[in-house]
């Protein structure tokens, strides 16, 4: 069976394959480009609009992700923000922004948080899971594994970036990660109660 990811972000695609390697579904880029006006107040909103307008334009089963930094100092900027936030700037000058702005904090607790929507527009099934890393934000931006604000945040457990640490620690404890392998779990959870019936 085809799942299509609800997404043209090349970076998410490739990670998002990744993390599901090992799933019985084929896991396949959106053969078309979809604008969705991202305006909902929540992660939970974006992932689920996302899902609903893929899956309805492309009339195939989709995922779809909203993802983002929570950073409490800043009361949880840039949140759903997070990929807007300066648009048309590169990660590098929106980290740079971030780390002025917390130049004299002391706390620098943060998260990243993740929501992913799986949504079958055949019988309209649509299944939500959430995934949080609670971390803290670095004092430079470090390393270049990873996208986006890997490198300023220091997941707990850890003394090294996401953008230090690899791709091989981010799969097992990323945000993303923990999103959908629940949200697969939630999917065979129920395809296996329906077959019951």
């Amino acid at each position: 069976m085809e799942i299509y990811i609800a997404t043209s972000n090349l970076h998410k695609i490739e990670e998002i394959k990744q993390i599901l390697k090992n799933v019985e579904y084929r896991i396949k880029a959106s053969p078309k480009k979809v604008e969705v006006d991202e305006n909902g107040e929540t992660f939970l909103e974006n992932s689920v609009k996302k899902a609903f307008i893929y899956g309805n334009i492309l009339g195939e089963k989709v995922i779809a992700d909203d993802s983002g930094l929570v950073i409490d100092y800043l009361g949880g900027f840039p949140g759903v923000m997070s990929a807007r936030f300066m648009e048309g700037k590169s990660y590098i000058e929106k980290m740079q922004e971030i780390l002025k702005r917390m130049k004299n904090a002391e706390n620098r607790s943060a998260r990243f948080v993740c929501v992913a929507s799986y949504y079958d527009p055949g019988d309209g099934i649509l299944i939500s899971a959430e995934g949080i890393v609670e971390g803290r934000i670095a004092y430079d931006i470090k390393g270049e594994s990873g996208f986006g604000y890997d490198p300023i945040f220091i997941p707990d457990g850890y003394d090294q970036t996401f953008g230090e640490l690899g791709e091989e620690i981010k799969m097992k404890i990323s945000h993303r990660s923990k999103a959908l392998k629940k949200l697969f779990s939630l999917i065979e959870k129920i395809k296996s109660d329906l077959r019951k019936k």
